[in-house]
């Protein structure tokens, strides 16, 4: 799925848009707006469903829903210094934090928030809120580029290095402590991802002719992809399918780019009996010759599949999600006889329920929620702490307040 972002022309119904953002597993649309906010679902092919709007906060530039539990994370352009974390079910404030210059960009997994400046990057516990880390020596960092892996067990942030080289930062947000330095392009960072698991992470430059994918933590690379050659363009968007098989590239143009992650073997017997098996031996045995960047590019893989927009010049995101098509009545009908699958909770949370309490443990992240259960608003990484549980809401007297001079820094 693809959706358009807040460059459109004035005028349009577009123009009232100014940002959009997937959930972590690609099973929410989150929409900000001059006029607020609206979260969706994305249980179908056929619409989309709203989950919850607001208007109480005019223009939102960022918005970002925690899995498909009830917190959400908005900043607006009337406080772009003013971080404002809700649970949108019972609207309620769970607590808000001001820092010393606008908000770029905000990360969350159920175990960190991330807050990206353009010169420091702050790293919260969500459980409670607290500030654990600032980090202050870092490049300047104009579009707050930075990602976070979703997999809290192992909450991996990557940020840019350079400000005039392709390099990143891999930085373990758990033990808070450095990892390693990738030296993944030439030119200045565009866009970087983790996939699900947290085990890779892929990057494009400013030119996005190049899309790589690296190891994590060793950094090593693994893929190497060639978005295109006559044209340079703005990648303003990589992500991972869930299972960790495709990745995802869209930009300003009006191509958005698919690529499968599998692994070439070099075993297989070389056919020269054809015109093509014996034009690639002769290509192979030229590799010993040609100058390096050559080289490279011969053995840089093309998409698998492209998709066609009808229109170009924007910036866009993308994203891969599975999605539940409706067949028909006599269908319906025989899978209600058939064992239940694990579904997104935003699918289940789209259907009514016979009742209000439930001893079903909260969302997993494996097998998600079941069909016909009744799911607990949200289970984080450690404990049994739920939002619905007033008891367990951290404090918002202590949430409050600037953050200058507070906190550990590097």
């Amino acid at each position: 799925m693809e959706a358009e972002a807040a460059d459109a022309p004035p005028g349009g119904v577009e123009s009232a848009l100014s940002c959009f953002s997937f959930n972590q597993d690609c099973t929410s649309l989150a929409i900000g707006a001059k006029a607020g906010y609206k979260l969706f679902s994305l249980s179908s092919v056929e619409q989309l469903d709203q989950v919850h709007g607001s208007n109480e906060i005019p223009d939102v530039y960022i918005v970002e829903r925690l899995f498909s539990s009830s917190l959400v994370v908005v900043v607006s352009h009337t406080k772009p210094r003013q971080m404002n974390v809700y649970h949108f079910k019972k609207g309620t404030e769970i607590c808000n934090y001001s820092y010393s210059s606008n908000i770029l960009s905000i990360r969350l997994n159920r175990q960190r928030l991330l807050v990206c400046l353009e010169e420091s990057i702050y790293i919260h516990n969500i459980k409670d809120m607290k500030l654990l880390k600032t980090l202050l020596d870092i490049p300047a960092n104009p579009t707050g580029l930075c990602a976070l892996s979703i997999n809290h067990s192992n909450s991996y942030l990557a940020y840019p290095g350079s400000l005039t080289s392709g390099e990143i930062v891999l930085y373990d947000g758990n033990s808070l402590k450095t990892v390693c330095t990738i030296a993944a392009h030439e030119g200045t960072l565009a866009a970087i991802t983790f996939n699900a698991s947290g085990s890779k992470l892929a990057s494009a430059s400013e030119k996005g002719t190049v899309i790589r994918v690296f190891s994590v933590p060793d950094g090593q690379k693994l893929y190497e992809f060639r978005r295109g050659m006559k044209r340079y363009v703005t990648i303003s968007s990589l992500v991972f399918s869930m299972d960790s098989q495709f990745l995802c590239a869209s930009s300003n143009t009006e191509t958005v780019h698919i690529f499968k992650l599998e692994q070439v073997t070099n075993s297989r017997p070389e056919d020269t009996s054809t015109w093509s098996g014996y034009m690639g031996k002769m290509f192979m045995a030229a590799t010993n010759y040609l100058p390096t960047q050559v080289c490279d590019m011969m053995h840089q893989d093309r998409a698998f599949a492209t998709a066609r927009l009808n229109f170009s010049g924007q910036r866009n995101i993308c994203t891969l999600s599975t999605l539940l098509g409706s067949g028909t009545t006599e269908e319906n009908k025989e899978n209600d006889l058939r064992p239940s699958l694990p579904q997104s909770y935003a699918a289940t949370v789209a259907r009514p329920s016979a009742s209000s309490a439930s001893t079903v443990p909260g969302y997993s992240e494996d097998g998600g929620a079941l069909r016909g259960e009744v799911i607990p608003e949200h289970e984080f990484a450690t404990g049994p702490v739920c939002l619905d549980d007033e008891n367990e809401f951290p404090p918002i007297i202590l949430c409050r307040g600037n953050q200058k001079g507070k906190t550990k820094q590097s």
